[in-house]
């Protein structure tokens, strides 16, 4: 089953979704994923970044490059694929995912959206793994809260994590 979910104010507090001290996923405790991936230059060299949130709030951290080069959503939808098969050897029943990819949440989240033929296998695989849990909540994120596991898909590639993002504001003439 598929819902959206709900986004946390602050980002990645793992502990506002500690529900059950045994690290146990009900559908009333779910693994939370953050997810995103890179692709440097674009397309190019792939690295993955994922921030899952344990039912006890517990934080797990996944770094990874790829072998292969592709595109930003491709990377995208690798780096679920990585949280997905990390949750699945876990024995994770319930899923809350966040992403900044519109396209992932769109494809994957149950909504109606057009198909894009070159990710159609990556899709296909997710949504088979996806299957194995009962329930999953799809949530879009914007990209400032989404920073952690931005880092860590950038840190996969031997980048820096991006600056925070300026306040917009009237500018001082010089």
């Amino acid at each position: 089953m598929t819902i959206p979910a709900t986004a946390p104010a602050g980002g990645f507090d793992c502990t506002a979704h500690a529900m059950n001290p045994v690290g146990e996923s009900t559908p009333l405790s779910p693994w939370t994923i953050y997810c995103d991936g890179s692709a440097m230059p674009n397309p190019g060299r792939m690295g993955l970044g994922v921030v899952l949130c344990a039912p006890d709030g517990t934080r797990h951290q996944l770094s990874q490059a790829t072998h292969t080069t592709g595109c930003n959503n491709e990377a995208e939808l690798r780096a679920l694929l990585l949280a997905l098969g990390e949750l699945q050897a876990r024995g994770a029943s319930a899923l809350r995912v966040y992403s900044d990819s519109s396209i992932l949440v769109e494809q994957l989240g149950g909504t109606t959206a057009p198909p894009i033929a070159r990710l159609h296998d990556l899709l296909d695989e997710a949504r088979t793994l996806l299957e194995s849990f009962g329930l999953v909540q799809w949530q879009w994120i914007p990209r400032h809260r989404n920073t952690e596991a931005d880092a860590l898909a950038r840190a996969a590639l031997g980048l820096a994590p991006k600056p925070p993002a300026r306040a917009l504001g009237k500018r001082r003439k010089k």
